[in-house]
């Protein structure tokens, strides 16, 4: 069983990343396509993400699952808080029964390189110390990280039109496999968590809509 990762965050709250080495039956057989996915690949990590959330709760009704206008899914009952990522041959998912959660995961490439400046503004280079004319692989790993943490402020807020660069606003931290980054968005001041694994990067929101 290709469980790659697993958190207890609190006793409300768990996540998981798993490698896909199976094939699409593995999935289906436990939690049938819903929704219509011609791309072979993409279908697979959809059934794995939502084998996930069984996985992690199996009272989970997947089955109820719908589709928000912004495309974020979502359960109408609330019973369920989720959020899911897929990058390569990875999904992951966090489920909790209390506060609102976002997720992702990313993969650190040289494409991140090339659309940093449409998710950091110039106040977040000059913090980071990032010069996209001279890139190292360790400031590569932060620009991934920085757009995987404004991926998973906007799953959290789930509410779509969102400007990256200028109203999710992250603040200085201290760069490092595993840590928080403060994040301000909108009138929420937030810590977005996260933990690099291998080459890829987890990062976690857990908060009430209020906070």
């Amino acid at each position: 069983m290709p469980l790659f990762y697993q958190q207890n965050i609190n006793q409300f709250t768990r996540l998981a990343i798993w490698k896909i080495e199976e094939s699409e039956s593995f999935f289906s057989n436990t939690v049938p396509l819903q929704n219509s996915i011609t791309h072979n690949h993409k279908r697979l990590q959809h059934l794995a993400g939502r084998f996930l959330l069984k996985y992690l709760y199996p009272s989970f009704p997947y089955h109820a699952i719908e589709i928000a206008d912004t495309k974020k899914p979502f359960l109408p009952n609330e019973d369920f808080h989720f959020s899911i990522s897929h990058c390569g041959d990875y999904a992951a998912a966090i489920v909790s029964t209390k506060n609102r959660v976002g997720l992702d995961i990313e993969l650190s490439t040289d494409k991140i390189n090339r659309i940093a400046s449409k998710f950091l503004n110039e106040t977040e280079f000059k913090n980071n110390a990032i010069n996209l004319q001279e890139i190292t692989v360790a400031q590569q790993n932060k620009l991934t990280l920085l757009w995987s943490a404004k991926e998973a402020i906007f799953k959290w807020w789930g509410n779509g039109k969102v400007d990256f660069s200028e109203m999710i606003k992250t603040n200085s931290f201290v760069f490092s496999e595993n840590g928080t980054i403060p994040i301000q968005f909108k009138n929420h001041l937030l810590q977005a968590h996260y933990k690099q694994l291998n080459n890829m990067y987890l990062v976690y929101v857990i908060s009430d809509i209020n906070t």
